[in-house]
């Protein structure tokens, strides 16, 4: 009965400590997000019905989430705004999960948002539901790609950079488009592409509106690799093989190193330190960690 008992605290101990580092991150996502009526608007969005958002958890950890609306280049209407939304909170609470990859029927990614919804919920509420679902997509614990077919254009561009990596198929092209709208990217892309290209590399891309074709992508550091298909069916396999080297051990591990690294990058540095303590005394003693020094693994 004793092992059992330690089992038993532990897991409590577990969880309870990664209630409390959600909660920590949540907090100034859902003071912004929750200032206005969210029934209200999710409400004017299920007005705007069309396509859908799949999700498909596989055994090994990885889910693939397609954007399925290939007669308007996958755009987004407001019932997909939702579905994306119930999505990521799905996937948030996958505890097997450990990777992702978002990708568009039809083979192209995706044109944004659907420009009948944005006129007729283009106000900050609106503004503020798409940031908070973004953001939530941007810290879920598991090491999400997209892989970018066709065009990424607007407000798909925008949805790549809410994904760690991204992937592209020989003719595929990203491009910020938001300067010919009178607009600049309002769901946290901008933000996110400085830190992935850094800043006058994301001035161009915004200012000037560029078509980025795979090898320019590679170049800036926006594309991660240039896969060799370009039919669905082979780029999903080559995708799921690219994320492969990066999921493969335990779930509590892998997730808690995505962990780390969004709070790295997102908290100051003093409480990024504490919360990664946090996160690293989530696992140690426990059954990764201990299975791991049974092996006593070498390294060469």
């Amino acid at each position: 009965l004793f092992p059992e008992m330690i089992i038993s605290m532990w897991k409590n101990l577990l969880q309870t400590t990664k209630e409390r580092i959600l909660q920590q991150r949540r907090m100034s996502l859902y003071s912004e997000a929750h200032g206005y009526e969210e029934d209200l608007i999710k409400k004017k969005l299920q007005q705007f019905a069309g396509g859908s958002i799949n999700l498909s958890k596989e055994d090994n950890g990885i889910g693939i989430l397609t954007l399925n609306n290939p007669k308007l280049m996958n755009a987004f209407t407001g019932t997909m705004m939702l579905e994306l939304q119930e999505k990521v909170t799905e996937l948030e609470n996958w505890k097997d999960g450990k990777g992702l990859i978002i990708y568009g029927a039809g083979n192209t990614f995706c044109s944004g948002s659907d420009l009948n919804v944005v006129k007729a919920i283009c106000n900050s509420q609106a503004i503020s539901i798409n940031f908070a679902c973004k953001t939530l997509l941007c810290r879920l614990p598991l090491i999400s790609v997209a892989l970018v077919q066709g065009k990424a254009i607007g407000g798909g561009a925008e949805l790549t950079t809410a994904c760690d990596f991204r992937l592209m198929t020989p003719g595929s092209e990203i491009r910020f488009v938001q300067k010919f709208m009178g607009l600049v990217p309002g769901w946290g892309a901008g933000a996110r592409l400085v830190q992935i290209v850094g800043s006058g590399a994301a001035l161009q891309l915004l200012s000037g509106a560029t078509r980025v074709d795979p090898e320019r992508a590679l170049h800036l550091g926006l594309s991660e690799g240039t896969l060799s298909s370009s039919d669905e069916a082979g780029a999903l396999e080559e995708a799921r093989a690219w994320l492969s080297q990066y999921t493969e051990g335990p779930a509590s591990v892998i997730r808690a190193a995505k962990e780390v690294v969004a709070v790295g990058r997102e908290l100051p540095l003093e409480a990024a330190l504490r919360t990664e303590k946090d996160i690293f005394g989530t696992l140690w003693g426990g059954p990764a960690n201990s299975q791991a020094l049974a092996r006593r693994p070498k390294y060469k």
